[in-house]
């Protein structure tokens, strides 16, 4: 006679308790019955019947799995779990508006969680070890238990957006120096990592509400404070900052919570802090407070800040700045750039900056922006300068192209009218890389292009032409109901606007499929055109981020007292994938720098120690790197074999030819 087994699990937390009743029937009709009581009366009980009865439900746990049982024994506790936490957390729903005991009653629930979770994981055990081992697509009973949590969690937005509303509250509240529950903060922001949420639910507005404090806080001293003072404030704050870190927040926050500290409180006053105190620091010998100001900004990548710091003085809108004063602070900043490490990093970032000023048209003078360069030349030699000069040669070139453009036959025959346009041709060595961004282009661009194209090929045979949409930028006419105005705009915001010649309201899916225009960059460029200060569009519903769900309407009741209006700053702003993408683009070419260099000295030198060669390589190499990171370019060129270990003394280097 075959053996019939049943189960019954019940998994009622609200009690806390687990019960496992287990009826086994076997050929000899034995019954057997476990069960497992509530656990507080469970602890509650001699050690020997805790035992005992913790030996009897192990004992069923592994005779259901044996007699091939785990499934649904896995199932009947995943319901159970599920009933219980989808309770719990809707339980949340409405509680106490007084955030500090609305957040403690959301630990209260994630400690009892885990420990029922435990308890649970504990008492099934085999089940986890044979059943889950054993089949494909199946969470051990802990992280089933987390992914519960975590979906009934985000069916519960009005729980979720509280505790995240309370954590910030609360961070904000110790800035201020108010003493807060670090206790509860640290389980909490703990439940968001074991969920694996952290970075998206509470990360990224928390690093958004820093950037807001420091943004205010920063304004604030730096007007009412002298230097000194700035400066210990902006130390003080840095050294919190850290403190949080190793307190309660992820170990991962700690690098953009300190850059976005940086930046607002720093990198946004750099020419104040230096205009406002440098010189007079100097001049008093504060020493201390010179070192603070060398210390604060050396680890505020100070070959960086320089180049944003010219880029400011620079650019087109320096009203009140003679040519003299301008050429004296160029003067300034060369003094401070001679003791910079990492002249490469300068030269990443000015050049970056340089191309949106000649290519936006944004530069205040081209005679200082030629001074600079010559300034720059004379320090480091025209290697240094070969390609911010080839810059200049083709925006100059280019304006001789278009001449010759518009004088063509093409263009006098082909161009549609009532369009100018006019193309910079650049040289791809010169010029920092762009990653290509497609654009579904209106008729009329796409025709202009091809006519262009013709033109310059028939000019210049063997040349390929590939062309960079997010540089462009174009002057819109537009009618609104009180006026007309020009509009400068970049072309992914020409591309979006003319997509309201025809429609008076799109969804955001709509202008998406229309313009090809990609996510984020689409997202970036309807914020430019409806959140900011120039609101040419409407957004449906109003706020700060665009979304799936938003519409855009033609905003009829735009007024504003100038004819052109600028609505294309977001252009000149650094995005953060800029910024990474060309500190990326420095640390490549400083390995392929490496590389060289220690492929050059063994070349020459055939056999050399491990010292010697690190001591040569701090000679050539002009800008600052670790010994650590010296000997994993020597570990590369060993596996890719231009030099070999010695045999017999694994310090010493053979160059193989």
């Amino acid at each position: 006679m075959s053996e019939m087994h049943t189960l019954h699990v019940f998994c009622l937390f609200d009690e806390q308790f687990v019960l496992v009743q287990a009826l086994l029937c076997s050929s000899s009709n034995l019954n057997l019955t476990v069960t497992a009581i509530l656990l507080k009366m469970y602890l509650n009980l001699p050690f020997l019947s805790q035992f005992f009865l913790l030996t009897v439900v192990v004992k069923a746990v592994s005779d259901l799995c044996l007699h091939k049982m785990g499934g649904n024994l896995y199932q009947r506790i995943q319901q159970e779990c599920e009933r219980h936490i989808s309770a719990k957390l809707q339980s949340l729903v409405g509680q106490s508006l007084d955030l500090v005991v609305f957040l403690s009653m959301v630990e209260k629930c994630w400690q009892d969680f885990c420990d029922q979770m435990l308890m649970i994981r504990g008492i099934a055990l085999y089940l986890d070890r044979t059943h889950v081992k054993q089949t494909p697509n199946v969470r051990s009973l802990w992280d089933m238990g987390l992914q519960l949590f975590r979906k009934h969690l985000s069916l519960s937005p009005e729980v979720e957006r509280k505790i995240v509303t309370g954590l910030l509250e609360l961070i904000e509240r110790e800035r201020l120096g108010e003493a807060i529950d670090r206790t509860v903060l640290g389980h909490l922001l703990k439940m968001f990592t074991a969920l694996g949420t952290y970075a998206e639910t509470f990360e990224k507005p928390f690093l958004e509400r820093t950037s807001d404090f420091y943004a205010s806080e920063g304004l604030k001293y730096i007007q009412q404070w002298d230097v000194s003072d700035y400066l210990k404030h902006v130390e003080m704050r840095l050294c919190e900052e850290h403190e949080r870190c190793t307190l309660y927040l992820d170990a991962n926050t700690r690098k953009p919570l300190v850059t976005t500290t940086e930046k607002q409180l720093l990198e946004r006053h750099t020419s104040t802090i230096l205009d406002k105190g440098f010189t007079m620091l100097m001049d008093l010998k504060r020493v201390d407070d010179l070192k603070r100001l060398y210390t604060l900004f050396a680890r505020n990548r100070p070959a960086e800040l320089i180049a944003k710091f010219l880029d400011e003085k620079l650019r087109a809108g320096n009203k009140g700045t003679s040519e003299e004063e301008l050429e004296g602070t160029l003067d300034r900043v060369l003094v401070l750039f001679r003791f910079i490490q990492g002249k490469d990093v300068f030269e990443a970032f000015y050049k970056k900056d340089l191309a949106k000023r000649l290519l936006l048209g944004k530069s205040a003078s081209i005679d200082a922006e030629k001074s600079m360069i010559s300034k720059l030349k004379a320090e480091c030699g025209s290697q240094f300068t070969n390609k911010l000069e080839g810059m200049f040669k083709d925006i100059e070139l280019s304006k001789e192209i278009n001449d010759s453009f518009k004088q063509s036959s093409q263009a006098r025959t082909k161009l549609p009218s009532g369009i100018e346009m006019s193309v910079h041709v650049l040289t791809t060595g010169y010029w920092p890389t762009y990653p290509p961004m497609d654009v579904r282009l209106p008729h009329e661009l796409n025709v202009y292009q091809d006519i262009f194209k013709e033109f310059y090929l028939s000019k210049y045979s063997g040349r390929r032409l590939m062309w960079q949409n997010s540089l462009g930028h174009c002057v819109l006419k537009a009618e609104f109901p009180r006026g007309k105005k020009e509009l400068a705009v970049s072309l992914f915001q020409t591309v979006v606007l003319m997509l309201f010649n025809d429609a008076q309201k799109l969804s955001y899916q709509d202008i998406k499929d229309s313009t090809s225009i990609e996510d984020k960059e689409l997202r970036r460029t309807l914020q430019s055109l409806a959140c900011g200060k120039v609101r040419v569009l409407q957004k449906i519903p109003k706020g700060r981020e665009v979304e799936d769900e938003d519409s855009f309407l033609f905003n009829d009741e735009f007024a504003a007292p100038l004819y052109r209006i600028k609505v294309n700053a977001i252009q000149m702003k650094e995005t953060v994938e800029e910024n990474t993408s060309t500190t990326e683009r420095v640390f490549q070419d400083r390995q392929y720098q490496v590389d060289a260099a220690i492929v050059r000295i063994m070349k020459t030198r055939k056999v050399l120690s491990h010292t010697l060669l690190i001591t040569e390589l701090f000679q050539q190499l002009k800008f600052p790197i670790k010994p650590v990171d010296l000997k994993k370019r020597i570990e590369s060129l060993i596996d890719r074999e231009y030099l070999e270990r010695d045999k017999n003394n694994p310090q010493i280097y053979n160059y193989l030819a």
